[in-house]
This record gives structure tokens, C-alpha cells and sequence, in this order.
């Protein structure tokens, strides 16, 4: 027969003075975590105690209870009511309710202490949501909700941000079917109907991670960091009625706006009223665009422009803030920290010297009537005005020095003369003074100089550098440079429209190197070759490299296919070990991903991360798969083919192409 259990016995509970509870030494918590005790205080003071201290009596040595009770499990609720007794907020003889357990238990205090934290399971993060929604609803507010639980406005935030998810998803996350990071994705995107369409799509996926349910959610949407959301601002697109999705759960550089036309839209409207104002200067033609595209003053002739210098005033107030920094410098050169108000000081003092060092520069009425401006943004979203840009057509006319012949055949050696020159005469010299030589006697005698000057010149590498520096820069430099006896022809190739190619790292130093060079060149050509002597030899030869890199033409064209020359910039990109991935080329969607096949995109990641990322991303649409390779390619240093260096590039790039050698002999 079955032995009946006894029934259970619950630990009797009851009031005991404050001044008669001693903590435990059997209490297993060490650590301190959670709420500190000055804001549980504050809550006990608020709510009054809500849970009670568990006790056991004090005996002496003789077994007796001494009417003192010790706490093994409620420490630091103790601790917060003996912060209230010591601001004498709470009187030392207030009663406290406790459960006392009883002398003979088999259970010990350490058991006790354990079991009140381990088996005390936390509230689920939508149960959180839920109550601080009620608390709203009953008319609290954020600021509150969060002081009343002492947890950050931001954490009352995410949590009420929960309500923008539909609650079919809740639903699933309150029985486990999501995790908490994925519930938060989801806010990104207030519409219920998307958010269930992407959850939908993800249970046949691998990849569930938030970063990608957030992508999903802002598909077609422009991040609120793109250089035309920061050209128009945030406040006049939403003025305008667009929205703008945020992310409380993770840093979103602003959010992502919503509606693309709309802000097209306001670019171009603010782009058109920048260039009226760029117009009513006087140009001829103002060219207004996004994003100018690399090169885009190729065939253009610039105009130098003259500073405005600085008047009495600003050179007065410059030198006050040289002083200033100079003194502030001086003083804390040896300070191993410099003082926050010191150090905003300096960067006002650094950030008015460059306005006033960067001075507008102003041009000739006539050259503003036959010139023109570009109009567009910059890649940090700020106003990007170019001016004075003169079109070949809108050039004033130029008289040649001497009249041009129809230019003689050339030979292996030299010039040759036509036939007919060759049956000529030379007309007698008349007796009455002398006259200009014969154009047939010039010829030979400047074919025989030029013969001695090409040796000459072959045996001096020095003015050899020189003179072909000074035909490059000619070319490269000036709209008309005429000025050299070099038949050496320098073309700088047009890019057409590739998007981002101006914003490259590579372009940016290109620009700025010649803009650093033209400061140098003289007004007039002919005073170039002097100046091209006073060079130093370091500077000479940086400017030839210079030169010489711009007239590389390494570009595929299918209406100009040049086998050769292709074959030889890959020569020429070995010889200075050139690493594509480490010049800042990435594999983005916008780059290549997005304009290859699914098959391409494949072998890529295959490439790059092994067989089986690859067959993880075969079910996926071309546009998802595209989007996810970016992310696995992300700092690989994969390149295509095309942009890979034979026996160069980076460390990742030769793992790349040995792994496929492995692969290829198994």
C-alpha cells in the first residue's frame, strides 16, 4: 500500500522590528549587479517593500533564539532599507515582513539564498512591453515610466517601439519562434503587411540575422547619410511630407527615407535656386548635375582667377588667432592631456584661420562672359561649384605665329623632302642686299640640326627628362601649348559617366596632385622651360610620373578594342605591384555584384569564403543573393578577374588564388 505524503508546511510569515535583522553570511550573492541600492531605495520608498525578507533565527550558544533574526536571501533589499533608517526616512524600529524559517529545517540559509536567485526567472522583454505600454495608456510618459523603474527614456523607447510590429510576429516571439534582436529589426519598418511578407520569405532562407531582416524592411529607401538626404536635410524632406524610418535598437546613421522621387525631387529644386545664384555672376552656361562624373573639365580650359585679398580687418583678426593658437600650443606642448575647453578652443581658432586662408577668387568680366560653372554636390553632401571652365568653341581666336605648311613626310632618319622639292632650284640671289633664305635650303639645314640635336639630346638623360616633361606638360597643363619641337602627343582619356569614380581615393589624391602642380606652372608657356630648370631633380621626376601616369588609357572599349595595350597595362600594373582591393575598389552590389549573373556571383563567394557558403545562397533571388555576397566579400580583398595583379595584391586576394589552385588539383 502506497505511503500517503504529508502535507506541506509553508514557512509562517510575520513583522519583525528592523533593528532586529542582521544580514547573513550564508547569502550567496558577492557580486554586485543590477539596480544600485540608492535606486532600490528609492522604489521601496515609493512602492513600500513588495517582497518579503526571508529570516531564520539567531541562537545562542546554548541553542536558544535570541530574538535577533538573520537575512541569508534579501540583502539588498536590507541594505536599501538601512539606507532609508540612515536618512531617517524609515524609523529604526519599523516592521518588516518577513518569512522565518523554521530552526529545524533540513534546508541550509545557503540553499535558501540560492534557490531565491537562480529560480527568480525575469520578466519577458514583451511582458516589459506590454506593462509600459499600459503605464502610457493610463497617461504616463516616457521620462516617468523610466524614472518609476529606473531604467534609461531609450529602454522605455524600445520597448513602447515594439508596439510598430504586427502582432502575428509577437505572437511568434512570445512563443520563442524569434529572438528578441530579430523582434527589434522589424521596427524599422511600421507597415504590418511587409513585416509579415519578409518573415514569411526568411523561414526559406539561412540567413536570419537582424542586420538582413533590416535590409529587407528598407529595400528602395535612401539612407538618411546619402550625400542628397544631407544636401536637402532631414527637416525639409519631412516638411515636405516624405518619412523617414528609424532604428532605436541600432546605431542607423539617421534613418532611412522612404519616399526616393520626393527627395530627387528637393535635390533638384535646391540644386536649380544654388545655380541662379551662381548665374546672376555672369557665366555664359552653368552645367547643374547630382554627381559630376571624373573628369569632367577634360577639353576645358580653367581660368586661374586672383584671390581676393584679405582686407586691413580680416588680416588683423588673422594674425590675433595665429597668436592665440600659437600661445595655446606653446602651453600645453608637454601637458600629457589637454584641457576639453583648450582643445574646443583650438579647433574654433583652426576653423576660422581656414576660412579666412581659403579666399574666393574673382574673374575678368570677359573671361566670366565666355566661361562657364558646374553646379552639383560633393561626396559629404555639401554645395560644389566649379568655375571658370571655357569650351573650345567659346575661345577667342588665335593667330598662328607662322603660317602652317602642309608637314613633310617623315622617315626613319629624319625628314624627307617631296619630289617636286626635290627638282627644285634655288632662286639666284639677287645683288641688291640679301634676302630671306630659300625654303628649300631652310629644310636642309634644320634636318641636318635636328639629326645632331636627337643625338645630343640622346646623350644627355638630363635635358632628355626635361624636354619631354616640358612637351607633357604642355599638353596637360595649357589649352594651347605649341611650344616644343618634341613630336611627343599627350592625351588624358575621358572615363564617360561611372558613378563614384570622382569620390575613389585615387581620384581625389590625382586632383589634388595637379592642382598642387598647376599652382606652379608660370602664365606663359614660354616661360615654362625655365621654370622646369629650377626644378630639383626629386621634384622634376615627380612631375614627369605625374605626367606620364595621366595619359594611361587602360580602359576596355567595345567599339576600340586594343589587345595590346590592355596586355601591357597589366605589365605596367606589375611592375608597381598594383592591389585594387587595398587601392579601396570593393565588391558592392552597385560596383559588380548587381550587374553580374547569379552563376558569377556564386563563383565569387565559392572564391572567396569556400563551396559551402556559396550553396547557402543558391535558393535566394538574384537580388537578395547579391546584396548577401556583398556582406560575405566584405574585406576578403576578392577582385575580379579583370582588376586582379598578376604576382601582386593583397594578402587575401593570393589566399583567394591559392585556394583555387588547391581545388583545381584535387
Amino acid at each position: 500500500m502506497t505511503k500517503p505524503r504529508s502535507k506541506i508546511a509553508l514557512s509562517a510569515s510575520r513583522d519583525i522590528p528592523f533593528n532586529k535583522l542582521v544580514l547573513s553570511q550564508a547569502n550567496v550573492r558577492r557580486v554586485k549587479a543590477g539596480i544600485a541600492i540608492e535606486e532600490l531605495a528609492e522604489d521601496i520608498a515609493r512602492r513600500t517593500l513588495l517582497q518579503s525578507l526571508t529570516v531564520r533565527p539567531v541562537l545562542d550558544d546554548d541553542g536558544n533564539e535570541t530574538g535577533v533574526y538573520e537575512i541569508p536571501a534579501g540583502g539588498r533589499r536590507y541594505r536599501a532599507l538601512q539606507l532609508l533608517v540612515k536618512q531617517k526616512r524609515l524609523p529604526k524600529t519599523a516592521p518588516i515582513p518577513c518569512i522565518v524559517r523554521a530552526v529545524d529545517t533540513d534546508v541550509s540559509a545557503e540553499e535558501d539564498s540560492l534557490a531565491e536567485n537562480v529560480q527568480r526567472a525575469p520578466l519577458h522583454p514583451l511582458d516589459q512591453f506590454r506593462a509600459f505600454m499600459a503605464l502610457r495608456e493610463k497617461g504616463q510618459s516616457e521620462e516617468e515610466i523610466a524614472a518609476a523603474f529606473f531604467v534609461s527614456v531609450n529602454v522605455v523607447r524600445q520597448r513602447l517601439r515594439l508596439a510598430a510590429v504586427s502582432p502575428k510576429l509577437l505572437d511568434i516571439y512570445g512563443e520563442d519562434g524569434m529572438t528578441l534582436d530579430q523582434l527589434m529589426a522589424f521596427t524599422v519598418n511600421p507597415d504590418h503587411e511587409r513585416q509579415e511578407q519578409v518573415w514569411d520569405a526568411l523561414q526559406h532562407s539561412y540567413n536570419k540575422e537582424p542586420f538582413h531582416i533590416r535590409r529587407l524592411l528598407t529595400e528602395g529607401a535612401v539612407r538618411a547619410s546619402d550625400k542628397r538626404a544631407q544636401f536637402v536635410g532631414t527637416e525639409a524632406y519631412e516638411k515636405a511630407g516624405g518619412t523617414i524610418l528609424r532604428d532605436l535598437f541600432e546605431p542607423d546613421d539617421g534613418g532611412w527615407l522612404q519616399e526616393p522621387p520626393l527627395l530627387e525631387k528637393l535635390v533638384a529644386e535646391k540644386l536649380e535656386r544654388e545655380a541662379d545664384s551662381v548665374r546672376a555672376e555672369g557665366w555664359k552656361w552653368i552645367e547643374v548635375v547630382t554627381e559630376l562624373p571624373y573628369g569632367y573639365g577634360h577639353g576645358l580650359r580653367q581660368l586661374s582667377g586672383r584671390e581676393v585679398p584679405l582686407t586691413d580687418e580680416e588680416a588683423a583678426r588673422r594674425d590675433k588667432l595665429q597668436a592665440e593658437i600659437d600661445q595655446l600650443e606653446a602651453e600645453y606642448a608637454d601637458a600629457p592631456d589637454m584641457p576639453e575647453e583648450v582643445d574646443r578652443r583650438l579647433g574654433e581658432i583652426e576653423t576660422a584661420l581656414e576660412t579666412l586662408d581659403e579666399r574666393p577668387l574673382v574673374y575678368e568680366p570677359d573671361d566670366i562672359a565666355r566661361a562657364g560653372a558646374f553646379v552639383s554636390i560633393d561626396s559629404t553632401g555639401t554645395l560644389r561649384v566649379e568655375r571658370g571652365y571655357v569650351r573650345p568653341e567659346d575661345e577667342p581666336p588665335v593667330k598662328d605665329e607662322e603660317d602652317e605648311d602642309v608637314r613633310p613626310r617623315m622617315t626613319s632618319t629624319g625628314v624627307d623632302v617631296d619630289e617636286e622639292d626635290d627638282a627644285a632650284v634655288d632662286e639666284p640671289e639677287k645683288e641688291d642686299g640679301n634676302r630671306p633664305l630659300s625654303d628649300r635650303l631652310m629644310t636642309e639645314l634644320t634636318a641636318h640640326r635636328t639629326l645632331a640635336l636627337r643625338e645630343a639630346v640622346a646623350n644627355d638623360p638630363d635635358v632628355a627628362l626635361r624636354a619631354a616633361l616640358h612637351a607633357l606638360c604642355l599638353k596637360l597643363f595649357y589649352h594651347y601649348g605649341f611650344d616644343t619641337c618634341l613630336e611627343i602627343e599627350a592625351k588624358s582619356v575621358l572615363f564617360g559617366h561611372t558613378s563614384g569614380l570622382a569620390d575613389t581615393p585615387a581620384a581625389k589624391a590625382i586632383d589634388a596632385r595637379h592642382k598642387a602642380w598647376d599652382e606652379q606652372m608660370p602664365e606663359d608657356t614660354s616661360d615654362l622651360w625655365d621654370t622646369l630648370a629650377e626644378l630639383d631633380t626629386d621634384s622634376r621626376q615627380a612631375l614627369f610620373a605625374h605626367c606620364v601616369g595621366l595619359t594611361i588609357n587602360a580602359v576596355h572599349q567595345p567599339y576600340d578594342r586594343r589587345p595590346k595595350a590592355l596586355r601591357h597595362a597589366g605589365r605596367l600594373a606589375s611592375a608597381v605591384a598594383l592591389d585594387m582591393a587595398a587601392a579601396g575598389w570593393k565588391p558592392t552590389v552597385d560596383a559588380f555584384l548587381g550587374r553580374v549573373t547569379k552563376a558569377r556571383i556564386l563563383d565569387a563567394v565559392r572564391e572567396a569564403k569556400g563551396e559551402k557558403a556559396a550553396e547557402r545562397m543558391v535558393h535566394l533571388k538574384k537580388a537578395e543573393m547579391a546584396k548577401e555576397a556583398e556582406r560575405l566579400l566584405d574585406g576578403t580583398g576578392w577582385l575580379p578577374e579583370p582588376l586582379r595583379t598578376a604576382g601582386a595584391g593583397s594578402a587575401a586576394t593570393k589566399d583567394v588564388e591559392q585556394a583555387s589552385h588547391v581545388m583545381a588539383a584535387e
